[in-house]
Formats: C-alpha cells, sequence, structure tokens
C-alpha cells in the first residue's frame, strides 16, 4: 500500500484517493462479504474478505502518511476494546489471563454485562443518551434495528409479535389513508413508519430483517433471469408483452426446477 501510494512511482489512482472518497467502496466490499456468505461460496469468500482487509489497509496508510496511527495501532485498539468487554473470558483485563472453565457465567449474564459495559463506554465518550452512540450513517435498515433493540433494554417495546402486527396494521391503514388524500409527504412518512415497524416485527421474530430482504431480492432476480431465458428461447422480447402475457411467464419461471423456493 506504500508503494501503491508513493508520489513519484506509485499508481496516480490510489495516490489521488482520500477517506471520503474510498468510503463508498468500503461499505459496498463489506457487502460483497456478505453476499459470498449468504451463497457458501468460500472460495470467492476469501477474495472479498481480502478486498475487505486491503480497505483497512489503504486507511491505516492515509492515516500514516498524515502521522494519525498505523495498522498497528487498529489492532492494538481492537484487542484492547475485546479484552475490555469481555471480562468473562480476561478476568485480570490482560489477554494472558484466563477464567476457570467450571465457573463460566451464563449467556445471559454476559450480555447484560456487555450492555453495561458499552453504556460506560458511551458516558466516557460524553454520549450519555442512550442512542447517542448509533451512527446515523448506518444503512436504513440496520440502524431502524439497533435503535429499536437499544430502546427495548429500558423495557420500551412491544410485548410479543402479534402487537406489531397490530401496530403494522394500524400503519397500513394510515398509508392507505394518505394515499386516498394524494398527500405525497404524508405517504413518504407512512411507508416509512410501515418498513420500521416491519424490522420491528424480524427483530420480535429473530429475523435478520437486513438478510430477509437480500434473500427476497436474490429470489426475485434469479426468476425475473428465467423469465428472459424463457423469453430468449422462444424469441420473445419481455417489453412487447402486456401484464398478463409477463404475469403467466413469472409464474412458469416459479415452476421450474432451478427456480429459488
Amino acid at each position: 500500500m506504500e508503494r501503491l501510494r508513493d508520489p513519484d512511482c506509485g499508481c496516480p489512482w490510489d495516490i489521488e484517493q482520500d477517506f471520503t472518497s474510498i468510503a463508498p467502496s468500503t461499505i459496498e466490499e463489506a457487502y460483497e462479504v456478505v453476499d459470498a456468505i449468504e451463497r457458501n461460496d468460500f472460495d470467492h469468500l476469501r477474495e472479498e474478505l481480502g478486498d475487505l482487509l486491503f480497505q483497512v489497509v489503504f486507511y491505516a496508510q492515509m492515516a500514516r502518511e498524515q502521522g494519525r496511527f498505523n495498522f498497528d495501532d487498529i489492532a492494538q485498539t481492537l484487542t484492547d476494546k475485546l479484552v475490555r468487554r469481555h471480562p468473562h473470558v480476561f478476568p485480570d483485563g490482560t489477554a494472558a489471563s484466563r477464567v476457570d472453565p467450571n465457573n463460566r457465567p451464563s449467556e445471559e449474564f454476559v450480555s447484560r454485562q456487555w450492555e453495561a459495559i458499552k453504556k460506560q463506554e458511551r458516558s466516557q465518550k460524553g454520549k450519555s443518551g442512550l442512542l447517542s452512540d448509533i451512527p446515523p450513517g448506518l444503512p436504513a435498515m440496520v440502524r431502524a434495528y439497533k435503535i429499536q433493540k437499544r430502546v427495548a433494554e429500558v423495557g420500551f417495546d412491544w410485548a410479543d409479535s402479534g402487537e406489531v402486527i397490530e401496530k403494522l396494521d394500524e400503519e397500513t391503514a394510515e398509508l392507505k389513508q394518505a394515499l386516498d388524500r394524494n398527500n405525497r409527504p404524508a405517504i413518504e412518512e407512512e411507508v416509512g413508519d410501515c418498513l420500521f415497524t416491519l424490522v420491528n416485527l424480524c427483530r420480535h421474530l429473530n429475523i435478520n430483517a437486513d438478510a430477509s430482504l437480500r434473500g427476497a431480492n436474490r429470489k426475485f432476480s434469479d426468476r425475473f433471469q428465467l423469465m428472459e431465458q424463457i423469453a430468449l428461447q422462444r424469441q420473445i422480447s419481455l417489453e412487447q408483452l402486456d401484464s398478463h402475457a409477463l404475469e403467466e411467464l413469472w409464474q412458469e419461471a416459479k415452476l421450474q426446477p432451478n427456480s429459488t423456493p
């Protein structure tokens, strides 16, 4: 990375980059790692993990050039955080310490302890609000989950998934009313409320909302590609078909042996 960033004989593209310019690539690479995992493509996962690691190395080199920190500092900060947040594994606060395997705490205790430690860290950083350390730049669905999970810790939550479904019905009715009035700002607001409530439902059902939507995206994409293959075999264009013919083709694609369930 140092060679790539060398101002005299490095790569012109790498030299021109800064923290802001490569940030979108970091998000993209992280999602490609997730995609490889969900497809059980471990050969591809190895490559994608390398691409993600490259992002960290890139940031470290730029920070090193500015005299801020280096790769070793990143690793040390991570190590310190892991040791600090796992006193049930490192009892005296050092990586060399060990716990008695016959006296391990319960998962529930560890979860409570973890949240207490994070609360203390927020306070030390001057972020006393319950939601103050949830980054606003997170993907909206991920941030919604984190917000809901955090407020649930103080009891601000629905009792069960049935109550969430009732809330979803309520939000859907409000969306219909906004549509009837053709009130665009209200429509956008109510759609957001529906999505937020759906994430809450996923949380209560122990379903990863983001992963669930990615699965739906893959299923739809696979079936649509089957539609395209069928149309190509019949030498017809999808653009020439009406909505009824397209729906028939979609149903046919669903029945294909290699269609996603």
